[in-house]
């Protein structure tokens, strides 16, 4: 198993889908974190939004680049975040020491396949600086849209628990071996 290495810095360049722009946040994000994190229907799932007012107060000027985090852009505007973080002991037993890929879309960027393509541009960066790693997505079974965006991801199944007072699916998405290995 690799330690954190490149999973804890952003790419040196951004990276570009054909709609997309995934890169490090700057402060004309803020507002997008602020609504991102205030949002009652993104955290209907992750546990209740934040308060917004507490968040007005706390969020710095310009937002700081978190390991393994990348805002995503659409024609200059915040629209989301891919998370891609080493998931630690904290974690279930079964996603310990694996990367964890985490997303959240702004309500208004649902339904326009955004999250898949960040996604899956996310995943194929981390497949070219971490060749043959594997990755881990947890969500609530109850969140039709995740667990559809997993399988088309190329997740699958590991197991199934209780956790935060509901059912929670956990994901494994096989490591993705490089056409010249061995």
């Amino acid at each position: 198993m690799s330690n954190l290495g490149p999973v804890a810095l952003p790419p040196p360049e951004p990276i570009r889908t054909d709609r997309l722009v995934l890169r490090g946040p700057e402060p004309r994000d803020r507002a997008a974190f602020i609504d991102l994190l205030a949002s009652p229907e993104v955290h209907t799932y992750l546990g209740g939004p934040r308060p917004r007012d507490q968040l007005e107060r706390e969020m710095p000027e310009v937002p700081e680049p978190r390991a393994g985090s990348f805002v995503v852009d659409l024609d200059g505007s915040m629209i989301g975040q891919v998370l891609l973080r080493r998931v630690t002991e904290h974690g279930r037993p079964a996603a310990v020491g694996k990367v964890d890929l985490g997303y959240q879309f702004l309500p208004t960027a649902w339904g326009c396949g955004y999250a898949a393509e960040a996604c899956a541009a996310g995943l194929d960066w981390l497949d070219g600086v971490l060749p043959g790693e594997p990755v881990v997505l947890a969500t609530q079974t109850a969140n039709a849209r995740s667990m559809r965006l997993a399988s088309r991801l190329g997740f699958a199944e590991v197991e199934r628990f209780h956790a935060w007072g509901a059912e929670q699916w956990l994901g494994l998405r096989s490591p993705v071996v490089p056409r010249d290995a061995p």
